[in-house]
Parts: structure tokens; C-alpha cells; sequence
């Protein structure tokens, strides 16, 4: 019921609105119309204006709902402009008849030399007029085009908000992959501590705890502060050195003086990539150098990590991560980053460049 009724005061709404616009084209006619043109007043050229705008409306509503749909929409080009010039010629033809058999009777009287001239020329003489043709056939075919424009804008804009909104459930089907994949590892972590009976556990769940309240509470916005990712990320690593311990030197550098926005768990991805594959296959030492600063309002981030001598089997699960990424970058940043990945035999090291948001 609610459905119906949201459409039919729609329908109302355009209705009105087409209202609208033919009142002020006739407007426009009766107010810049030269009356001295018309010597028996306005009722001439109201008239006059009205013989013009009927076939205005007929030639409008023809093109809108039935030759744009039936043949330019569906690229049939040749017949558009086939339809397209028999009905302005079937609109001219209409016009003398009109002209001749109601407005020259009423007005034949007021008509200067010349246009008593004119009105001595039969129907045959009229219609093979060309030069009158195209001109009345523009005057048709102006509010066409202007309503032709509007509709035009109307999809564009009905387009734009589509877009929007899609960009947006991408974005959020991104983050609803991307954050059970980076639970996963943590909990793995946590899992392996537990094992041991570690007296750093609790301090691990603590981390775990800002961790998760930052994830799910805190990143539903587009672009979130550079600081609040960077203390992400270090609890982050904070977490992966109770786990690997000596196994790993990390080096974390960043020199942020001023805080800036960025897509949320953007460079998180990274840094989990490099511990999967850089260091849980490493059985000796293994390193990850990271670097965040801004620069020229360019966030410049780099991550370098030790490549295993052991082959590691390449699955799905893989990938997840930098596809997520690489998605994230191409919607939110198009245009405004550059992603540079150096895959050496003993090192893997990705450079990001993003413009601050």
C-alpha cells in the first residue's frame, strides 16, 4: 500500500512539474513576442503563441515516450532521425493547416501587404516552403530539447547516487572480509600463547580487546585518523612480538607531525601479509622494516620483510588480503595513489603512495 502510494505522488510530482514548464514556455512567448507584430493586441498573439505551443507539446511528448525509447535508446539511429523528421514534417504540415483555416480567417484583416501576400499562397506553396519548415521545425523542437536536457541530468544524478551507493556496499563487503581474515591470525596468537601458559596472555587480550573495539566501532567511516591506524597497528605488532620473540626483528618508524585521514585497515593488510609470509615460514631470524610518514600531503608508506628459503604453498586464502586492498585503493583512491610492489629473491618490500585525505 505504502508502495503505491509513494508512486502515484511521484507520478503527481512529474506531472506538475511538466505543468510548470510548458506555462513558462508560453510565458516566455506571450512576454518577449514584439506586439507590434500583432495589431489586434494580445489576443493575437496569444493565438498565435498557442498554435505554436500545441505542436511544441505533441512533437515533446512523441520524442520522450516514443521515439527516444523505441529507437535512440536502443542505438536504431538511422530510424530516429527517419521518425524524427516525419513527425516535424506531419507538425509543419499541421501548422499551415492551422494557420490557414483558423488564424488567417480571424486575422486577415490586421495583416500588413506582405503577409496578405502570403496568405494568397495555396497549401501546396506553404508546405514545400523549406526555409519556413526548418525554422518552425527548430521552434518545435526547442523545449524538447530542453526537457530532453533535464532528463538527461536526472539519470545522470539517479546514476551518480547508484554508483555512490554501490561504492559504498563494495566497501563494506571489503571490511566484512577483510576483518574475519585478520581475526583469524589473532587469534591464532592468542591460541599458541595460551598453549603456553603465558603470563603476557592477559596483556594480549587486552590488546586484542582495543584491537576489536577499534575494528568494529571506529572504522565505519570512509577515511579515518592516521594516528588512530598507527596505534592500531602497533598494538599489532605489539601482539606478533610475544608470539615469534627473538624469531623476528621489527622496526617501526613513523614521523607524523600533522594527522590526516586514510581508508581504514588499508596498510594493516600489509603488515599481516609480511608476518604470514615473511616470518611464520622463517624457522631462523627473520626482519620487517616499516616506515609511515607524510609528506607534500602524501602519506608515503613502506614495508620491507625476509623472504623464506622454505616454499610456501600458495592457496586462496593468500590473497584475500592484498585483493581486498588493491579493491579498497581502485574505489577510494583512483587516480590518487601508486602501489609499488619489489619482490626480490631474499625480500619482499611494498611502497604505497596515497594522497591525504
Amino acid at each position: 500500500m505504502d508502495s503505491s502510494r509513494h508512486t502515484y505522488h511521484f507520478s503527481n510530482a512529474t506531472f506538475f512539474k511538466h505543468i510548470i514548464f510548458w506555462v513558462c514556455v508560453f510565458l516566455y512567448f506571450m512576454f518577449t513576442s514584439d506586439l507590434t507584430y500583432f495589431e489586434a493586441g494580445y489576443i493575437q498573439l496569444f493565438h498565435s503563441t498557442c498554435k505554436i505551443l500545441i505542436l511544441q507539446i505533441i512533437t515533446a511528448y512523441v520524442c520522450l515516450y516514443l521515439l527516444v525509447p523505441k529507437f535512440l535508446n536502443t542505438k536504431k539511429t538511422v530510424l530516429f532521425v527517419l521518425w524524427l523528421v516525419i513527425l516535424l514534417t506531419s507538425m509543419f504540415a499541421l501548422y499551415i493547416v492551422m494557420h490557414m483555416y483558423f488564424y488567417e480567417p480571424k486575422y486577415y484583416e490586421f495583416y500588413s501587404e506582405v503577409s496578405k501576400k502570403y496568405a494568397e499562397e495555396s497549401y501546396w506553396e506553404r508546405i514545400t516552403n523549406f526555409s519556413l519548415f526548418f525554422s518552425k521545425a527548430i521552434k518545435f523542437l526547442t523545449p524538447t530539447a530542453l526537457l530532453l536536457m533535464a532528463r538527461f541530468y536526472k539519470n545522470q544524478q539517479k546514476y551518480l547516487k547508484l554508483n555512490e551507493q554501490k561504492k559504498t556496499a563494495e566497501l563494506t563487503a571489503l571490511k566484512h572480509q577483510l576483518n574475519p581474515h585478520f581475526l583469524f591470525n589473532t587469534l591464532n596468537n592468542l591460541y599458541a600463547l595460551a598453549l603456553k601458559k603465558s603470563d603476557q596472555t592477559p596483556e594480549v587480550i587486552e590488546k586484542l580487546s582495543d584491537m576489536l573495539d577499534y575494528m568494529l566501532y571506529r572504522t565505519n567511516e570512509t577515511f579515518v585518523s592516521l594516528q588512530k591506524e598507527i596505534e592500531l597497528i602497533e598494538n599489532y605488532l605489539s601482539l606478533e612480538k610475544v608470539r615469534y620473540g627473538k624469531r623476528v626483528k621489527i622496526s617501526f618508524e613513523n614521523t607524523i607531525k600533522e594527522d590526516v585521514k586514510i581508508a581504514p585497515l588499508l596498510l594493516l593488510t600489509f603488515i599481516e601479509n609480511a608476518f604470514k609470509h615473511g616470518v611464520s615460514q622463517e624457522l631462523k631470524k627473520a626482519y620487517i622494516t616499516i616506515v609511515i610518514t607524510v609528506e607534500n600531503n602524501q602519506i608515503l608508506f613502506s614495508i620491507e620483510n625476509s623472504k623464506s628459503k622454505t616454499p610456501i604453498e600458495k592457496g586462496n586464502e593468500e590473497c584475500i588480503g592484498l585483493k581486498n586492498v588493491k579493491k579498497q585503493l581502485e574505489l577510494l583512491y583512483s587516480g590518487n595513489y601508486n602501489l609499488e610492489v619489489i619482490d626480490k629473491t631474499e625480500s619482499y618490500k611494498v611502497i604505497l603512495k596515497l594522497l591525504a585525505k
